[in-house]
């Protein structure tokens, strides 16, 4: 698959799980590393408190953005080996905040509580089941679980493209 593909496979993948599974955060992660071939059982559960803007909460920024931003880690990030040098982080940290900055053009704002007001009208505590219920019936699936398909397509063309530069430069 060329990398157009690859990211619309992570699209497909991130926003079925999504409606199938719900957690945001887990969704991008799982539709990242299935289409990459990742299976790290591990990291996906890592990702679970990152839901509807941590725990639940609405007040944090969107877990789709969290979900993304663990799978550039993922590949990009500090390990144990080099922990003590401060810059090894730099590299994970710039393509982070790329796709933030993405995200922010494309959305306009990143938490979770905002994006609820912007794309279903309002918040919806996802604690008391009655505005589960509201929630359902003002489209909350469909509208995060497309937002979670995006954030995964935006967060695997930047690892992919990092990838390329990597190869190219080891060549």
């Amino acid at each position: 698959m060329d990398k157009q593909e690859l990211a619309n496979k992570a699209f497909e993948e991130a926003k079925a799980f999504e409606l199938r599974s719900g957690g945001c955060a887990q969704s991008v992660l799982f539709g990242i590393l299935k289409v990459l071939g990742v299976k790290d059982e591990k990291v996906f559960m890592t990702a679970t408190g990152f839901a509807d803007g941590i725990g639940l909460t609405g007040d944090g920024h969107c877990g789709a953005l969290s979900g993304g931003v663990m799978a550039i880690s993922y590949f990009f990030g500090r390990n144990y080996e080099n922990a003590s040098d401060i810059m090894a982080q730099l590299k994970a940290c710039m393509l982070a905040k790329r796709l933030h900055d993405e995200f922010v053009a494309k959305y306009g704002i990143i938490r979770c509580a905002d994006l609820q007001k912007k794309f279903i009208g309002r918040f919806y505590n996802l604690y008391d089941l009655e505005d589960v219920r509201a929630a359902m019936g003002a489209g909350m699936p469909e509208k995060c679980s497309t937002l979670v398909g995006e954030a995964a397509r935006m967060a695997i063309n930047i690892i992919l493209e990092k990838k390329e530069k990597i190869d190219a430069n080891a060549s």
